[in-house]
């Protein structure tokens, strides 16, 4: 896509980022996007690439209060969301927390624990509130989740169910870094480490007021045709046994929506939706067993789909 001027109330929060990521442009804008659009992101890439360090930024950089799970296969789901636990000197139950009550949470190798603890994490994600002994407690705003997985190792690791990987707004890599770009990560981390020098580039309630914003980019009917076409295609691929779900096409729609403000602009445009769909479909998408034979990717078969699509013309810019 050209390169467009960021909306300055976000600029800030991309250098800052940049300040502690070096060459991960694209990774940081995606975890911004999600961010705005009230969604969650799964980075799945190998250990060592930033993957930790690339969610404490963007903690830092929106003042946030940011909690980290590490699961493992003996982490219960009352490690995640909290319990009551009996006090008898005031002969009752006293609430405490789990780390799912912060406003950036760190879902650090979510496949490696079980499917009954994952589970913890859906009702937040979904509902932003978590049931514990009967009663429904809020969750702070903004709340945003950000899980990873290493794609390698398979060993003791669960595999993410479909029902929730479909709460992931986006799903990404990291990658490594090219050979200069390392270069600068060592000169820098050769002294203090730049995320302890970060300030926040704006503060919750600014967040919370962009998050709003958000909601009333423009979305053409041409726009919303697009991007249930694209979804309704994945799902009567040849390659394809399970296909992208309307609630995918609603995330597609609101990452537009946060994309479009990020890039500046108060409305959707074909463009983005593009640059979008693979990142928000991919994890949406089951392949049939035989085209994982062949090595096609969910990523080819969106990109495919888009390429046979004709572009749809706006007749509306508010």
């Amino acid at each position: 896509m050209a390169e467009q001027s960021l909306n300055p109330k976000v600029e800030g929060i991309i250098q800052n980022i940049e300040k502690v990521m070096i060459g991960k442009r694209e990774v940081a804008e995606l975890s911004v996007v999600s961010l705005l659009a009230g969604g969650h992101v799964l980075l799945e890439d190998v250990p060592g690439v930033g993957k930790t360090m690339m969610v404490k930024a963007l903690a830092k950089s929106v003042g946030a209060d940011f909690k980290r799970i590490q699961f493992t296969p003996d982490l219960l789901p009352s490690d995640v969301i909290g319990v009551s636990i009996y006090n008898p000197r005031e002969m009752e139950f006293t609430f405490r927390p789990g780390p799912i009550m912060g406003n950036i949470i760190l879902a650090d190798e979510i496949n490696r624990t079980s499917p009954k603890t994952q589970s913890a994490l859906l009702e937040g994600m979904e509902e932003s509130s978590v049931t514990i002994d009967g009663m429904t407690r809020k969750l702070d705003k903004p709340f945003f989740v950000m899980a990873t997985q290493n794609p390698i190792e398979y060993e003791g690791t669960y595999p993410l169910p479909e029902a929730q990987l479909d709460r992931f707004l986006l799903k990404m890599k990291m990658g490594y870094p090219e050979p200069e770009e390392e270069m600068e990560v060592l000169n820098r981390a050769q002294k203090n480490p730049p995320i302890e020098d970060l300030v926040p580039a704006i503060t919750l309630a600014e967040l919370i007021l962009l998050q709003e914003e958000v909601k009333d980019i423009f979305v053409d009917d041409t726009i919303k045709k697009y991007i249930v076409d694209i979804a309704h295609r994945t799902r009567i691929h040849a390659n394809v046994y399970l296909g992208a779900s309307p609630r995918g096409s609603i995330a597609l729609m609101k990452a537009c929506q946060a994309y479009a403000f990020l890039r500046g602009r108060s409305y959707v445009v074909p463009d983005d939706v593009q640059f979008l769909a693979p990142f928000v479909f991919s994890h949406r998408i089951i392949m049939k067993s035989e085209a994982k034979y062949e090595g096609v990717t969910p990523e080819d078969v969106v990109e495919r789909v888009i390429a046979r699509m004709p572009v749809p013309v706006q007749r509306l810019v508010r």
